[in-house]
Formats: structure tokens, sequence, C-alpha cells
């Protein structure tokens, strides 16, 4: 079956869109594979503060997702691979959503035009890091064309991070 895909605009993060973030990822379900918890609006704030001087310096960022009627839905976006595990030196797609707005094609929507701005930007691959079992993240991994490149350890947990690639340049291999 297809459906519409939702009307959505992407926007570099305010200040206020920390408190947005806050109010919409404050929800186990949403955390279920970022730790958990709700984190402390300080985080968001760094969070968005890092996101601004991203897009300043490379052109690219978790920019806030908003929807038609003027609504922040999440965040999407790329920015720098950032632990000192994993794909170093890659640039990561990203994506989290408010549970109210899942399921009904935000995530595709906006990451989808997160790669149009990274082609636009040159940025030759990116890599999506998954946690097993985060089903959702998976399928969109998947809708944008990506493919499970390698797998890491991850230091904290006892299970294996996926590593989804997907070159943006013509002529790209990966």
């Amino acid at each position: 079956m297809n459906r519409a895909l939702p009307v959505v605009r992407l926007r570099v993060p305010t200040d206020e869109d920390a408190v947005a973030w806050h109010r919409i990822f404050d929800d186990p379900d949403v955390m279920e594979f970022h730790g958990g918890t709700s984190a402390e609006l300080s985080v968001y704030e760094e969070l968005t503060a890092r996101q601004r001087r991203h897009d300043a310096e490379r052109g690219f960022c978790l920019w806030t997702m908003v929807d038609d009627s003027g609504r922040v839905v999440g965040f999407t976006g790329a920015q720098p691979w950032p632990r000192d595990w994993g794909p170093a030196g890659e640039i990561e797609i990203g994506w989290r959503l408010g549970r109210e707005f899942w399921g009904k094609g935000y995530a595709t929507t906006a990451a989808q035009m997160t790669l149009e701005r990274l082609r636009a930007a040159g940025v030759p691959e990116v890599v999506a890091m998954v946690r097993p079992g985060n089903e959702r993240s998976i399928a969109v991994a998947k809708r944008l064309g990506m493919e499970l490149r390698e797998t890491y350890r991850h230091p904290q947990l006892q299970e294996e991070a996926l590593c989804f690639g997907l070159g943006l340049q013509a002529g790209h291999t990966e």
C-alpha cells in the first residue's frame, strides 16, 4: 500500500528546539535504543548548539524536523561519528522522532531530504549505526537504500552495533 508521505521541513536547530526535543524525547519508548532514559535539558541545549556549529562549518547537521502545522516532530540529519569506536571518520545519518509521529513516514521523508543535502555538500558516503532490535530504524535505513556494511562490538553493551552504509556520489563504491 502506497500512502502519501508527510510534509516535513528541516531547519537548523534553535535554542527553543532544545526544549522541544527534551519534551518529545521524554518517553521510554523513544529512548529505548538511546540509553533507555530521558536526558536532561542541558544535554539537548548542548546538542542543539553543537548542531548549529556543524551546520555553519560543514553545511549539514542534525536538523529539527517540523510538520506542516509547525510542530517539532524530532530531528534528522548527519554529523561526524562522535565516538572513538565504530566507523571513525565517517559521516553518520540519524533520526529520532517523538512517539506520536512514528509510523507515518516522517523519518524516511526527512532522511531522504538529508541525503539530498549531503550529496549537494559533496559527502561521498554515509553510515547509520543501529542497535540490533531497532527494527524501525533498520527499516528506514533499508528504505534509503542502505545495506549492512559491518558490525562493531559496542564497548558498553553486550551486543554488536550494526553499521549500514550508502554511497552518495556517482561512481562511489563502498
